[in-house]
């Protein structure tokens, strides 16, 4: 039996195999364009995440200290010389790891080392500082996460390098290493410092 032609001027009706193939063809294709999109992602540095205040002042905060650990962090403490502000928290595993190259850093008296305490207990951070060493000029006790919210953490531990101007210069996210610090971290530091001390003259 041969096909009967469609009238002239109408539609052929589709086919009912090419609706039926589209019903697989759509999610296979949504599912390639999300692999795609997750590979991607996959071979991006988490360390070097973009940060909305690069080239903005530091949010305006006032943290009270960790009871017996003075003194406490405020945004006032961040203009007049470049230093580094440090997110962390005793729950924070990378934290630790990432601990003895601040207490490195600390020894060395390259530039001003600040903590953000980060929804911390204020006992268990006193007793983490004094378990593995205190290397922060200041900290404040961030108890709510608030003033991590207006930096743009996105979880701890996070490192910000500040210019003396008050202005967040650098985002590091996650802990840090040796190579950060030393191809990475320092180095911006130092020409910081250098703009700031051409700035003053």
């Amino acid at each position: 039996m041969t096909a009967r032609a469609a009238p002239h001027g109408a539609k052929p009706e589709a086919a009912p195999g090419g609706r039926r193939r589209w019903l697989f063809i759509a999610p296979a294709a949504v599912f390639g364009l999300l692999a795609v999109v997750f590979a991607v992602g996959l071979t991006l540095d988490p360390s070097k995440l973009p940060s909305a205040l690069i080239g903005d002042a530091v949010p305006s905060f006032d943290l009270p200290a960790i009871p017996g650990r003075p003194p406490g962090l405020s945004s006032d403490d961040l203009t007049g010389e470049v230093s580094i502000v440090n997110v962390f928290a005793s729950w924070c595993t990378a934290c630790k790891q990432e601990h003895p190259y601040w207490m490195q850093l600390k020894a060395s008296g390259i530039v001003p080392l600040h903590g953000l305490n980060y929804k911390d207990e204020s006992q268990d951070a006193l007793d983490w500082l004094n378990s593995l060493g205190d290397p922060y000029d200041r900290v404040g006790a961030d108890r709510d996460g608030r003033v991590a919210i207006d930096f743009g953490v996105y979880g701890v531990p996070e490192t910000f390098i500040i210019g003396a101007d008050g202005r967040v210069a650098y985002k590091h996210v996650g802990p840090i290493d040796p190579r950060a610090l030393d191809e990475v971290i320092l180095p911006l530091v130092r020409k910081l410092q250098q703009e700031a001390a051409v700035a003053a003259r």
